[in-house]
């Protein structure tokens, strides 16, 4: 009997490594002639960024700077959910960013539609927040991950305990 191979389609941000690229920001930030005086800062609570700048221009030249450092790091800025630009204290404005974290619902249900679609001798499973592709084939299952990295979705994925 041939052995089942399975792998699993997760959606997850490496915190550290996303700790790592605000701080780089922060240090950026510091250093750059057009942030001289300005009250610009990121704080991470939980699942949700906060970036506090002095005004819409500034605020999205941070955004920008923390983009830059999440891609050089690896990071899926997919899985970033901005909120809109709101007034904070002492004229500076704030943007929220949540963070997502495994595969919506939504997200999960194209997948699994997908899968299906394609004709190959699989099954997916939705556990939770991730997916389970199992399939006797090896090569099917790489196939899957080929299909699923075009796919147009909007969170980033990653394959784990591909078996």
């Amino acid at each position: 009997m041939a052995s089942e191979n399975s792998f699993d389609i997760v959606s997850k941000m490496d915190m550290q490594e996303l700790t790592n690229a605000i701080d780089q920001t922060e240090r950026e930030i510091a250093n750059r002639f057009d942030f001289k005086g300005s009250k610009s800062e990121l704080k991470l609570e939980k699942d949700v960024l906060v970036i506090v700048s002095d005004d819409d221009y500034k605020l999205g030249a941070v955004i920008d700077i923390l983009q830059s450092k999440m891609i050089k790091r690896g990071l899926p800025i997919k899985n970033l959910d901005y909120g809109k630009i709101e007034p904070a204290s002492l004229g500076t404005v704030r943007q929220r960013i949540n963070l997502k974290q495994g595969i919506d619902q939504e997200n999960a249900k194209k997948i699994n539609i997908l899968i299906r679609d394609s004709k190959l001798k699989v099954k997916s499973q939705i556990q939770g927040d991730q997916i389970r592709v199992t399939g006797k084939s090896r090569d099917d299952l790489q196939e899957i991950m080929q299909m699923l990295r075009k796919a147009d979705l909007t969170v980033d994925l990653q394959f784990t305990n591909f078996k």
